[in-house]
């Protein structure tokens, strides 16, 4: 993929893309950024950080082009940036949390529901849900990225800065690994598998 030489834009024009062709697309980036960390936290940090890098970096936009697509690659790449970040640190516990905790009276209720599960509840079932969250990083991206999203091949081969042979691969087998993970709730909802 060539370069494409950085454009200068006056603060007028930077205005004017960031308000008109970047901000609608912000709830498909939350959603996106919501169903990769699992956390709306997380998600709301990612979220800004991508805005900001895309506003930062506004000068390698060309006008004209998929912004959607644009905005999508900038979240995905701080997404595995981080990722690989905090995989390298080493875990912390806050021990005055966890020694009130003990010394509470709580310990032998229940654990609370987990939160993520509730969000996620109205827009696709529990099973589903809990499906996709199961899935691999590389494998939860490309569904939610085409079946989602509704982006085309193309598009998530740009996003995931992968050939689109490898896009189709991993749909593939993501699509195949949730039949599996789903096929005994199909069976209970009455759907014949093949």
């Amino acid at each position: 993929m060539e370069e494409l030489p950085k454009q200068q834009y006056t603060d007028a024009e930077r205005q004017h893309i960031f308000n008109d062709e970047f901000m609608p697309h912000i709830n498909a980036m939350y959603n996106f950024a919501y169903r990769l960390t699992l956390d709306g936290d997380d998600a709301k940090d990612l979220l800004q950080d991508t805005y900001l890098k895309a506003y930062r970096f506004l000068d390698s936009f060309q006008q004209g082009t998929n912004a959607k697509a644009w905005l999508f690659r900038i979240l995905k790449n701080s997404f595995i940036n981080d990722y690989r970040k905090k995989s390298k640190e080493p875990s912390k516990v806050d021990y005055q949390e966890v020694e009130s905790y003990y010394n509470s009276e709580e310990v032998d209720r229940q654990i609370t529901p987990d939160l993520r599960v509730e969000a996620l509840k109205d827009m696709i079932g529990d099973e589903i849900s809990n499906a996709l969250n199961a899935l691999d990083v590389d494998f939860r991206t490309v569904i939610i990225l085409c079946d989602l999203e509704g982006f085309k091949y193309e598009e998530m081969a740009k996003i995931l800065d992968i050939p689109i042979g490898t896009v189709r691969s991993r749909l593939h087998r993501a699509r195949n690994l949730l039949k599996e993970k789903l096929s005994e709730y199909a069976k209970e909802m009455g759907y014949k598998t093949v």
